[in-house]
């Protein structure tokens, strides 16, 4: 529970929020001044590593814009007073730090008590116990993690630790990690789930003579000249010494701060810790051994964004949104086509439509087959998704060379796809280089017979007519048919297997696609086509709709008041586990039924003090 801190926009585990001190801070942050407030330091461990850096002679104080933190000191030493709080610092409360591998019942035994403090606190956790004694049920805005030295830069270790505490801990409260954070280290600890940061390795570094940067360190004697233009840069080589250093890394970490807070803004942090984290071989580790943890970032990753998905390293192909559309088009989505399957090669331009290549494969089709556009890193589309996310927001690397990784998974999609949807023939139309190779192989694994038409290029005039020619006889659908099987596709993507038949037997559509309205037989409105997302938005005749179907619903129940613009936090009664940021919600209550967007995953719903839960587009008082 908190009342201090609040989460404002989410990047799968990474989240820019806000600590609600006098001068309120965004975070991610870093904590500015640690003041010892009777004896004690924040975990313990950086009392340590601060006496290093005052022994080698840095700098006392580095005047930095961020959290200040006062410690109300360790129980271990002495007795301590319950703080007051500061409006202006985050108080950590008395505590009893613990190695790691400690037995939880030794550490049950010695659990220090959390007193309610009007202010913003933070409870001290050890990472393989952090519900011992009771912590996660503290009244605190934030958990400071004892043992973080012990296993920043070990990355199966650092994975587990973070997902432990995280997952154990409410969601709507920070998690800091002190003593560990490097301009270099410091996205990919965001982006596991860290909020709060402190500058004192950075510190220790620099009284060492190391200079800090995004790609490593450097020994200050090493360097001919200053590769940084920030204030503590702004001296000759020659006089620049360890007291500048220590406060040029300080400044190199709160500047990658910045990127990484703006990163999450454009819902884009994980395109940067691909390449930041290739620095050091222990963070790219990390986010691999993250991609492993599919349940932890897939409930916190959005299903829909308006933001470019770069596709640059093999790596992509393990990103949540990746395997997540894989998963859906190949458990949930079902052809409704009688027509002949036409696999086609993807195009750079997004949706591919509206590409010339897909112009060209389309006038030769002239509605006689479905289209589906095979592409890495996404699989297999088919063209009812293609403006589905991530389907139209994604940019690739284009090399003309499949990686051996890219063919393995295309193909595994195709299978799996061919296996769940029937056609009467595949037509490949596709290029002999990794298209080609993918469909002989899935050939094989297959009932279903293929068709090679491509000569040189697919949109050569050779290749062109045999396409038309291999579709000689075939029955075109209607515009109508097209238009009824994108929105019962879009339905199944959404919701779940049979969804588009469940909510949609009977009906109409009106307006151009891909701006459909979707209508029921008497002409009332249930359903919009958003084209920036490629999802349905319901109206409250389709949320009703949705309620009495058989299709899975995603539910928010809510206390005794009409939804005005939005439902917070604190109102939610209830939600359903699978609920993701974006899903497309149903909103009930004893007063009201409302349909919107979900601002928060279910758990967090239930779990959070404070927020946006749910944007309401619709509302009807009981």
């Amino acid at each position: 529970m908190t009342d201090y801190f609040e989460v404002h926009e989410r990047d799968a585990a990474a989240r820019l929020g806000e600590l609600r001190l006098a001068s309120p801070v965004t975070t991610p942050a870093l904590a500015d001044t640690v003041a010892d407030a009777d004896g004690g330091s924040v975990a313990d461990a950086a009392a340590d590593v601060a006496a290093d850096a005052a022994a080698d002679g840095a700098s006392a104080e580095i005047d930095l814009d961020g959290v200040r933190v006062v410690d109300a000191g360790s129980l271990w030493s002495a007795d301590r007073t319950v703080p007051e709080g500061d409006d202006d610092a985050l108080t950590v409360l008395p505590h009893r730090s613990f190695p790691a591998g400690t037995r939880d019942e030794v550490v049950e035994s010695f659990a220090a008590e959390y007193p309610d403090v009007d202010a913003a606190t933070a409870a001290v956790v050890k990472s393989d116990a952090p519900t011992a004694g009771g912590a996660d049920e503290a009244p605190v805005d934030a958990y400071v993690v004892s043992d973080a030295q012990g296993f920043v830069g070990h990355a199966a270790a650092f994975v587990d630790a973070v997902v432990s505490v995280r997952e154990a801990t409410p969601t709507d409260t920070a998690l800091y990690l002190s003593g560990v954070a490097t301009p270099a280290n410091a996205a990919t600890l965001v982006y596991a789930g860290v909020d709060l940061l402190d500058a004192t390795r950075a510190r220790i570094k620099g009284s060492q003579g190391r200079y800090l940067t995004t790609d490593g360190e450097r020994f200050l004697d090493d360097l001919d000249e200053l590769p940084c233009s920030c204030p503590a840069c702004q001296v000759p080589r020659e006089s620049f010494d360890r007291r500048d250093c220590e406060a040029h890394n300080v400044n190199a970490l709160a500047a990658e701060l910045r990127r990484v807070r703006q990163r999450i803004r454009e819902g884009r942090l994980r395109d940067y810790v691909e390449g930041q984290a290739r620095h050091e071989q222990w963070l790219t580790a990390t986010f691999r051994e993250l991609d492993q943890q599919y349940g932890y970032l897939e409930e916190r990753t959005p299903v829909v964004r308006d933001t470019e998905l770069t596709a640059a390293t093999s790596d992509t192909l393990r990103r949540v949104e990746i395997q997540r559309f894989a998963e859906r088009v190949t458990t949930r989505y079902r052809n409704r086509f009688r027509n002949p399957l036409v696999l086609v090669p993807c195009s750079a331009r997004k949706p591919y439509s509206e590409s010339q290549s897909h112009r060209q494969f389309q006038d030769a089709v002239q509605y006689r087959a479905h289209t589906a556009s095979m592409t890495s890193p996404i699989g297999v589309v088919p063209q009812e998704l293609e403006l589905t996310y991530p389907a139209q927001h994604y940019d690739t690397v284009v090399t003309g060379r499949w990686s051996e990784d890219e063919k393995q998974f295309v193909a595994t999609v195709l299978r799996r796809y061919l296996e769940r949807n029937d056609y009467p023939r595949v037509i490949a139309h596709v290029p002999a280089d990794g298209y080609r190779e993918i469909c002989e192989r899935v050939e094989s694994q297959v009932d279903v017979p293929f068709e090679y038409t491509v000569e040189d290029h697919p949109t050569t005039t050779e290749s062109i007519g045999n396409l038309m020619r291999t579709l000689d006889g075939e029955l075109k659908y209607t515009k109508r048919e097209r238009q009824h099987n994108t929105v019962r596709a879009l339905a199944d993507y959404m919701l779940g297997d049979g969804a588009g038949d469940d909510l949609f037997s009977d009906l109409h559509t009106k307006s151009r696609y891909p701006k459909l309205q979707v209508r029921d037989g008497d002409g009332e409105q249930l359903a919009t086509m958003v084209p920036n997302y490629g999802v349905l938005a319901f109206t409250l005749a389709g949320a009703r709709r949705w309620v009495d179907s058989d299709a899975p619903t995603k539910t928010v129940e809510i206390d005794g008041f009409v939804p005005q613009g939005s439902v917070l936090a604190p109102g939610v009664v209830d939600a359903d586990d699978d609920i993701r940021v974006g899903d497309e919600v149903v909103v009930e209550g004893p007063k009201a039924f409302a349909v919107g967007r979900a601002e928060m995953f279910g758990a967090e719903m239930r779990d959070s003090t404070r927020g946006i839960a749910v944007q309401v587009r619709h509302v009807e008082e009981r």
